[in-house]
């Protein structure tokens, strides 16, 4: 979905939410938030009697397996992703269907049929975007409130009439940036680094400080997820009886050795050496972890999706412990990697509905690669270039997810985004950026290309690849 002219901050490419998936779950959640706000100041929630939702499309054919139906629940009852006690969405869940009643906002109870209140149109995808919904509100002699959202990727929404991102007010930052020929341009005029440059345009709406403890706060989000990846056993939900395999990796490499927090597991993690396959076999752990959070529903941050938030987080880790990399370069990984996010929304798309996987571990790769090639004091060429290599060699990658669930491929795929992103990193810093034959603004065309000429089947629908090869039995996915 190109949208030219849109100003995103770094805190629109990182969003702290509540997996499986940014387009499927905290998509949909803001919409239904955005939906509750307009009818409470139309007409006050009191006066509702019913809300009915209708998934359209992508949403409607993957919806049960990255639970778009518990997502938009929740945000009508008002709760927010990013504050939600995570470990309670079950019992949540269970109360509403239990008692057929949905309390808008916490307060306003209304009746809750589950096939009469919430619709999935499997057969019919809206124009504007495969990921749409529709919620109606019964305002009594109010009538109806009728209308429509789309969830474009990356947790962003917009309407069909106005695309512009909700919550996103025009500014004139002082380094506006559509293209990567952009980016480039203005370090030339600045002598600025990447980061330094999104820094600059990250203060039209913040403060350094508030920028800086804001990008900290989503690194301790991700911190959490591995740390709690790494701890956690078990079999994932959603019926496909996927076993957890970072915890029994982690405790294999770690050969039982105690810790007692973040920072004592850290340090055993680096006593263990840096032989390559030491190295890779944490970097796999690493993302492995946060995926298997982010299908269980817990907190994640979306990176720049829910289903490729592994990626970033597990190079990030991979830096500190294996490069001698010191916390306070995250905030410069974090800028950087954001503003290559923010290249390939606005050039081509964050949404897998729309593009495939290549919009989603493609980008994160991406990202990720640049990030890495700025902490280690790549020119901000070498960034782009990195940045480039890794998006070429995910040109192409199908969304076939088995039962419609962020599971498989989607979890094992986070470890291999990281891979690349280091490769892709490490042949930048070793290369002349000059001698480079392709751009990364020619990749971002060739991937909006690519997604415009998918087929359908392969983009976030279960009906196509390995979607259609694994044997389940999920009635409801």
């Amino acid at each position: 979905m190109v949208i030219k002219e849109e100003r995103i901050s770094v805190f629109d490419i990182f969003k702290i939410g509540v997996g499986p998936s940014s387009s499927h779950t905290l998509g949909p959640w803001r919409a239904a938030q955005i939906f509750l706000r307009l009818v409470d100041d139309r007409v006050g929630l009191a006066n509702v009697k019913a809300v009915r939702v209708e998934l359209f499309g992508s949403l409607a054919k993957t919806g049960k397996g990255h639970g778009t139906d518990l997502a938009v629940l929740l945000g009508l009852g008002g709760h927010d992703p990013i504050t939600i006690v995570t470990a309670n969405i079950d019992s949540i869940w269970n109360e509403i269907r239990s008692t057929a009643t949905l309390h808008l906002a916490g307060q306003w109870a209304v009746p809750f049929e589950e096939k009469q209140h919430i619709l999935f149109h499997k057969n019919e995808s809206l124009p504007f975007h495969p990921n749409g919904v529709k919620f109606v509100a019964d305002c009594g002699s109010n009538g109806e409130i009728v209308e429509t959202y789309f969830s474009i990727g990356g947790g962003f929404v917009v309407q069909e009439e106005d695309e512009a991102v909700f919550n996103n007010e025009p500014v004139k930052l002082p380094f506006p940036i559509d293209s990567a020929e952009d980016l480039l341009n203005w370090h030339k005029r600045t002598n600025k680094a990447i980061w330094e440059i999104v820094l600059e345009n990250e203060l039209v709406w913040q403060s350094e400080s508030d920028v800086r403890s804001g990008l900290m706060t989503h690194w301790e989000v991700m911190k959490e997820s591995i740390f709690g990846g790494c701890c956690t056993t078990g079999t994932l939900p959603g019926g496909l009886n996927v076993k957890r395999r970072a915890a029994s990796l982690h405790d294999k490499l770690l050969a039982g050795q105690p810790y007692a927090d973040y920072a004592e597991w850290l340090e055993l993690v680096r006593r263990g050496g840096n032989s390559f396959k030491y190295t890779l076999d944490w970097v796999n752990c690493f993302a492995l972890a946060v995926n298997e959070q982010n299908a269980s529903f817990c907190r994640v941050v979306t990176a720049p999706t829910n289903g490729s938030a592994g990626v970033i987080p597990a190079v990030i880790q991979y830096y500190l412990a294996f490069c001698n990399g010191i916390e306070e370069d995250v905030v410069k990984f974090l800028l950087t990697a954001a503003e290559i996010g923010s290249i390939f929304k606005k050039g081509a798309t964050l949404s897998a509905a729309m593009g495939g996987c290549q919009a989603e571990i493609g980008v994160s790769s991406a990202m990720a690669a640049a990030g890495l090639t700025e902490v280690f004091g790549g020119t901000v060429a070498q960034c782009l270039m990195a940045a480039e290599i890794a998006m070429e060699h995910h040109l192409g990658m199908t969304c076939d997810p088995v039962g419609g669930l962020v599971q498989i491929p989607c979890i094992e795929r986070n470890t291999m985004g990281a891979i690349k992103a280091i490769t892709a990193s490490q042949l930048a810093l070793q290369s002349d950026p000059e001698h480079a034959r392709v751009s990364l603004d020619d990749v971002v065309s060739t991937m909006w290309e690519t997604a415009l000429n998918m087929n359908y089947r392969f983009k976030e629908t279960s009906e196509g690849g390995l979607a259609l090869r694994i044997p389940i039995s999920l009635s409801e996915c």
